[in-house]
């Protein structure tokens, strides 16, 4: 089994975005919730070296005979990205936030580990757990636009028509289903499919707008790159077959 080149440049290309407006934009705006990784001793140096192991692997993924080194490096980096929300979630166990900062980097882990998976010999149980793991990001992801169901609606463009509120429930919907279709493995690859043409078509449709029109605002630098590592994660792991 092998993963879309496509696929694989969408991740990697997202991947490098993020990494290089993260050491040059040094801000919480940038970083978000790896803010966290800065508390560490030495903690800024570990975040700007897991940024440019981002960026290498990044780079490394979209090339066939480095693609299985450099998912390796994502897969460390997004581990540890992963762990670095875990304080935040101690801290304030109520705050649904530290919860959905945790599921965003999680699913970029599942979609490193798919594409180790799709390049490694008897590997079907990694695909399996990469599987399992994003339709449990994309749960989180299904309660999150419940949670902010008035701010997610507030981004659609208002061009699209009937209304912003209707896409926004509409989303919600697609997410559920896909979350339940990917955890019990039925119809999983369709469900992973149509949720990466969804994923992109937010980072086109919502993302991009925002850019064009603010171009100077960091958070939205920050979340155009996630959305798309988000995409080209589900893009990866829908070219899996999985028991």
């Amino acid at each position: 089994m092998k993963t879309s080149v496509y696929g694989r440049m969408v991740f990697g290309a997202a991947a490098v975005l993020f990494g290089v407006i993260a050491l040059l934009w040094h801000d919480a705006d940038t970083w978000q919730g790896l803010t966290k990784i800065w508390s560490l001793p030495y903690g800024t140096r570990i975040g700007e070296g897991l940024m440019i192991a981002q960026i290498a692997g990044g780079i490394g993924i979209v090339y066939p005979r480095t693609v299985r080194l450099a998912s390796i490096v994502l897969t460390v980096v997004y581990a540890l990205f992963s762990l670095a929300c875990i304080p935040g979630i101690v801290a304030a166990p109520t705050n649904f936030g530290e919860y959905d900062g945790f599921f965003e980097q999680f699913s970029l882990l599942c979609g490193a580990i798919a594409i180790y998976a799709a390049y490694t010999p008897r590997s079907s149980g990694l695909a399996r757990l990469a599987r399992v793991g994003f339709g449990l990001c994309a749960g989180s992801f299904t309660l999150a636009q419940l949670i902010y169901l008035r701010e997610t609606a507030s981004l659609v463009p208002t061009w699209i028509p009937p209304n912003q509120m209707f896409w926004a429930v509409l989303t919600t919907i697609a997410f559920a289903l896909a979350a339940a279709a990917i955890l019990i493995n039925r119809y999983a690859q369709l469900a992973l499919r149509l949720l990466t043409l969804m994923l992109g078509l937010f980072g086109v449709l919502v993302w991009i707008p925002i850019l064009i029109a603010h171009p100077a605002e960091h958070f939205s630098w920050s979340e155009f790159a996630l959305t798309f590592l988000i995409t080209g994660a589900a893009w990866n792991l829908s070219n899996l077959r999985s028991s």
